[in-house]
């Protein structure tokens, strides 16, 4: 179930895709065995294809949040928006968007792309944490392909390893911090 703030003009066709990302989360999450319910969310990613699309965007989320951080990670901007009124997703309140411009990875679908798990605790052992929270059927599915890494902002002071889950259409991410929290480590 989604419900959201007003969306601007600027935003209409991610209005329109919140529905679909949220059936499409769903599904990929009972394939996994995850309660999304009960996961901490931190935030949700778009995805596109054009710097035009992307300034849209930006414009569109200005209007509806503030945008609290524009960082260069792997080669890139990505800006952060905290939201006046939050997202309903899905059980969850989510008040930040993040807004990567397009990279060199291009994206089957212009839209909401991914959410973003905390799972707090030891930044080494967070693959395994999030590894244990899947189905044991899960981890033996096909077309279900895992991914580890490390993005990080020129002043980032936090570890921040991501697990990515995905099913090529939409992505589950664990990460031991909030973007908030990574954010203001920056600034310390």
């Amino acid at each position: 179930m989604t419900s959201s703030p007003i969306f601007p003009s600027e935003l209409q066709d991610l209005e329109s895709d919140l529905t679909r990302f949220s059936a499409s989360l769903q599904q990929f999450a009972d394939r996994l065995g995850l309660n999304l319910a009960a996961l901490e969310a931190d935030h949700i990613a778009l995805r596109c294809h054009q710097n035009s699309t992307a300034e849209r965007w930006k414009q569109g989320l200005m209007k509806i949040g503030t945008q609290f951080s524009e960082a260069i990670i792997n080669g890139r901007p990505i800006c952060l928006f905290k939201l006046h009124q939050p997202l309903r997703l899905n059980g969850w309140e989510l008040d930040v968007i993040e807004l990567p411009w397009p990279g060199e990875k291009r994206y089957r679908h212009e839209g909401f792309e991914h959410v973003e798990i905390v799972l707090r605790g030891d930044h080494q052992t967070l693959g395994m944490r999030a590894m244990a929270l899947l189905s044991d059927d899960a981890l033996a599915q096909p077309g279900i392909s895992f991914k580890t890494s490390s993005p990080q902002g020129e002043n980032e002071r936090l570890p921040n390893p991501t697990l990515a889950v995905t099913d090529g259409q939409t992505t589950i991410k664990f990460h031991p911090w909030r973007l908030e929290e990574i954010v203001a480590s920056e600034a310390s």
